[in-house]
């Protein structure tokens, strides 16, 4: 089921680890309108990197949020958040540069590891809020040394 241009409810919800487990991790209603609702916001980003996202985790059950050892609270389980890499537009550090220079209307990207993006959006109260998540912790994503 095609959610925009350039994003599928499969995509959006796939999930090996999953699969591999026999975990169901298929979407209510409420979660597929927040999932259409994400791929809009997606497009936006898209646009801005030009060229395709390959989405690693989309939707996440509680069930699989919870044995990836997630928060309870992660925006994954409401269908409002993906972690992602875009290699033909550059390293995750340059596609959040990319999405913060770029005013894109955010709750959360974060830049995982160095090695992928995760990106959340709210639909009422977006916080902007851009971070570093690694092994020395969390801190504000302007605070990247190079």
């Amino acid at each position: 089921m095609r959610l925009s241009p350039h994003f599928s409810l499969e995509e959006l919800t796939h999930s090996d680890t999953a699969t591999r487990l026999g975990i169901d991790n298929t979407p209510t209603v409420e979660i597929i309108d927040n999932l259409t609702f994400l791929a809009g916001e997606l497009e936006y980003v898209r646009n801005i990197l030009g060229h395709p996202m390959l989405i690693s985790s989309g939707f996440r059950s509680h069930v699989l949020n919870n044995h990836l050892g997630s928060k309870r609270t992660s925006s994954h389980t409401k269908g409002l958040a993906v972690d992602f890499i875009c290699p033909s537009f550059g390293n995750p550090r340059s596609v959040c540069d990319a999405i913060v220079a770029a005013n894109v209307n955010y709750d959360q990207v974060i830049l995982e590891y160095d090695r992928w993006v995760h990106l959340s959006f709210h639909p009422d109260k977006p916080r902007k809020q851009a971070l570093i998540i690694d092994k020395t912790g969390t801190r504000p994503f302007e605070d990247i040394t190079t």
